[in-house]
């Protein structure tokens, strides 16, 4: 099909969709649809089959990704029925003598579970609870510190449902290996990282302002009973039943990855990373951590057999919605490709033509998958929409497109951090068991702040070309911005145990 200006029309559909309904999977199967009456010229049933044919395709191709999530899906169910974040819970009770280390310790459980922010949001806020209220820390703060350390986290673990998600989001066929281009992304995922650093420049300085000074300064922590069903767990549980089945996963999976990439066929261990199957090594590598499991837990009794087989329904619950998702996107993704509507070369032939657009399509992504993301409350619909636009525009081999994707990944996590229809704002606030409305008002504040070097970042790396002079400039004009918040919010006493 000729490249034409009705290539845009599949994803601006589904985005334009996205934001009036908030409904994502409609408007991506909407997207899609549309696109295959463009390519058939509106023929229905050819569109149908258009439709399906992709869709089969994509599944196919990746289906390793689909196998990974509903293992780690299953993983993350044992470990929670297990009681091992139960029995950190109690052993954070005996240890934490402060506020600031109750804090400390709550942004610590959040980084250890970087697998899935479900499973964070949900363990973190359960097993912290208890000892944040002791320290009269509000349920707001609480839930912000959990839902900073869940996708934010996420998006820079190569260990994680995320990465997975974010790997498969390239078009197939593409040059460039998506898990390779995850890792590249770390270092430029200004959102991400600068949350972190927000997170400890909160916990370490008291600084608090706007609506979260004034729930802090409230007396009230602000409890709300949560209406998530708080699932019956094994009281066997140990803190290292949490930690061990995590470390085997993360190992187990790096092991995998060298072994498909060639290590044990005489290659070094740079080109076997180079040269691995990295969704097959994540297959792989989650079976092994759930052989391990079974393990560790059944001579134990930790669970019964029969808990454990219950957890595979379970862990394939929990994952049903991200797989439709990908699913959806990865068909919006092929029916936009070369091979069909070809909206990359559409585009690239008028991004080439402006060079000042070009400068900006870092900026320009961060700021749509921001809006997108807070609109739909996705960040995996978002990043499955604009990853395949950015490749298409620039291409495989442009240095700027890693800095792009990035852009993309962290526009995204901030939209999805600040909506409040986000899966996981609404599971933070029922970890935290705060008051919906209010975790999203005092978030928001902070999640903004942090927008503004992140956007001089993208900006700094489009204009110079270079994603570490992004880098650069978005760590100067944060570090400007905590000493302007140290300077005017610092406490003016700080009480004795914090």
């Amino acid at each position: 099909m000729s490249t034409t200006i009705w290539a845009i029309l599949p994803p601006v559909i589904a985005i334009v969709l996205a934001l009036i309904t908030k409904e994502v999977y409609m408007s991506l199967l909407i997207g899609i649809f549309s696109g295959a009456l463009l390519y058939t010229q509106g023929h229905f049933i050819s569109s149908v089959e258009t439709t399906f044919q992709i869709m089969g395709d994509k599944i196919g191709g990746n289906a390793d990704i689909l196998i990974f999530l509903v293992l780690l899906g299953i993983l993350v169910a044992l470990i929670t029925k297990s009681g091992a974040s139960k029995a950190y819970g109690n052993w954070a009770s005996k240890t934490i003598k402060t506020k600031k280390g109750s804090l400390l310790a709550t942004s610590c459980l959040g980084v250890l579970i970087f697998v899935d922010d479900y499973f964070n949001c949900l363990t973190v806020g359960t097993v912290m609870r208890p000892v944040t209220d002791r320290y009269k820390v509000t349920r707001a703060k609480l839930a912000y510190i959990i839902d900073a350390t869940a996708a934010p986290v996420c998006i820079i673990a190569p260990i994680s449902s995320w990465a997975a998600a974010v790997g498969s989001s390239l078009p197939e066929g593409s040059a460039v290996d998506g898990f390779s281009l995850f890792i590249r992304t770390i270092p430029f995922n200004l959102y991400a990282l600068f949350t972190l650093a927000f997170v400890l420049f909160i916990i370490f300085t008291g600084v608090d302002y706007s609506k979260m000074k004034a729930a802090e300064e409230s007396g009230d922590l602000g409890i709300e009973e949560s209406s998530v069903e708080q699932e019956e767990v094994s009281d066997k549980g140990k803190v290292l039943d949490l930690i061990l089945p995590i470390l085997v996963l993360i190992i187990s999976c790096i092991a995998m990855m060298l072994y498909t990439g060639g290590i044990t066929q005489g290659a070094n261990i740079v080109t076997a990373f180079a040269d691995c199957s990295s969704a097959r090594s994540l297959v792989m590598g989650s079976f092994i951590a759930l052989i391990f499991t079974f393990i560790l837990y059944i001579p134990r009794k930790v669970i019964s057999f029969t808990e454990f087989c219950d957890c595979f329904v379970k862990g394939f619950k929990a994952m049903t919605p991200a797989v439709m998702i990908l699913c959806l996107a990865w068909t919006l993704s092929g029916i936009c490709s070369a091979d069909y509507l070809d909206i990359g070369g559409y585009v690239s032939s008028v991004i080439n033509g402006n060079a000042m657009v070009g400068i900006l399509l870092p900026a320009i992504f961060f700021l749509v998958a921001l809006g997108l993301a807070f609109a739909t409350g996705t960040s995996w619909g978002t990043f499955g929409i604009l990853i395949p636009i950015a490749l298409a525009i620039l291409g495989d081999v442009s240095p700027m497109l890693t800095v792009s994707v990035a852009a993309i990944l962290s526009g995204a996590v901030c939209g999805d951090h600040i909506s409040p229809i986000s899966d996981t704002t609404i599971l933070s606030s029922a970890g935290a068991q705060c008051k919906h409305i209010e975790h999203v008002s005092t978030q928001i504040p902070y999640a903004m702040t942090v927008c503004i070097p992140c956007f001089v970042g993208f900006l700094a790396a489009g204009i110079a070309g270079n994603g570490f002079v992004g880098l650069a400039a978005g760590v100067i004009v944060l570090l400007i911005i905590f000493a302007v918040l140290y300077g005017k919010f610092r406490p003016a006493k700080v009480e004795k145990g914090n």
